[in-house]
């Protein structure tokens, strides 16, 4: 499956709303041999994939990424790739841009399983920028559909930075924290998975950590907004030992 990954600077290629994937499109894929005292559970020798956005076209989602939604009443929520000049790199993000639904347990995704991902760092940069019901958003990894995966999040509207596992559509609790955050400005969500345990970052500062092992299989990583959080993203990346380009353009100590 990771034969089409080439090795690039950038990533994010455009894919469109219809969830059809444009010929010759995939994340950037490198090699590294990293070691992070922030990120202690993380392996020293990973592999990245990474996706800026900045090469998909406006109104397009990125290669591979699909829009699906949990506990969905009504239509799909709409995500595509939007100008930003905020952004952290670049000039486009990918955006949870309207609810289309009026559900408040609907939770909106955005998700790829072009990477398999069990263990290793993921992290993205987010904004959001309103919503009655709920606000901001997050990451979803070991993603085993719309209705299973493990998924932490920051929501401005509560002040808290939570991580739960989502099993057959139903939510449960994993670990909390208390927290504020600037609203309307960009910040960096980092989660560190090994085997069982979690470590969550708010612009790197660890705040929560646990564990848990519903899920131990690999699985697909993503966004996630609930309700009518319309939030931006940018600078999403994943380092794994599990993602592993099967290419000839593939290179170590990239």
């Amino acid at each position: 499956w990771m034969s089409a990954l080439i090795l690039l600077a950038s990533a994010g290629f455009s894919m469109a709303q219809a969830q059809t994937a444009e010929p010759g499109e995939a994340p950037a894929v490198a090699t590294a041999e990293t070691t992070s005292p922030e990120t202690p559970l993380a392996p020293d020798r990973v592999w990245t994939a990474s996706w800026n956005f900045d090469a998909v076209p406006v109104g397009k989602l990125p290669a591979g990424w699909k829009v699906e939604a949990t506990n969905l009443r009504e239509d799909l929520p709409t995500w595509k790739v939007m100008e930003d000049e905020t952004a952290p790199s670049g000039n486009r993000v990918l955006v949870m841009s309207s609810p289309n639904h009026t559900f408040g347990g609907t939770f909106n995704l955005c998700w790829t399983d072009s990477v398999s991902f069990l263990d290793g760092t993921i992290e993205v940069s987010f904004k959001a920028f309103h919503g009655e019901e709920d606000q901001g958003g997050g990451l979803i990894w070991r993603v085993q559909d719309k209705d299973n995966y493990y998924i932490s999040r920051f929501n401005p509207l509560e002040n808290n930075f939570r991580i739960y596992y989502v099993r057959d559509g139903a939510r449960k609790t994993l670990a909390d924290a208390r927290v504020e955050l600037s609203q309307g400005q960009w910040h960096k969500l980092t989660i560190v998975q090994r085997g069982k345990h979690f470590q969550g970052y708010l612009d790197g500062k660890k705040l929560l950590q646990g564990k848990d092992e519903l899920f131990t299989k690999p699985g697909g990583v993503g966004l996630w907004t609930k309700a009518d959080a319309v939030t931006a993203f940018d600078d999403f990346q994943v380092e794994s030992p599990h993602v592993r380009p099967e290419t000839p353009h593939e290179r170590q100590g990239h």
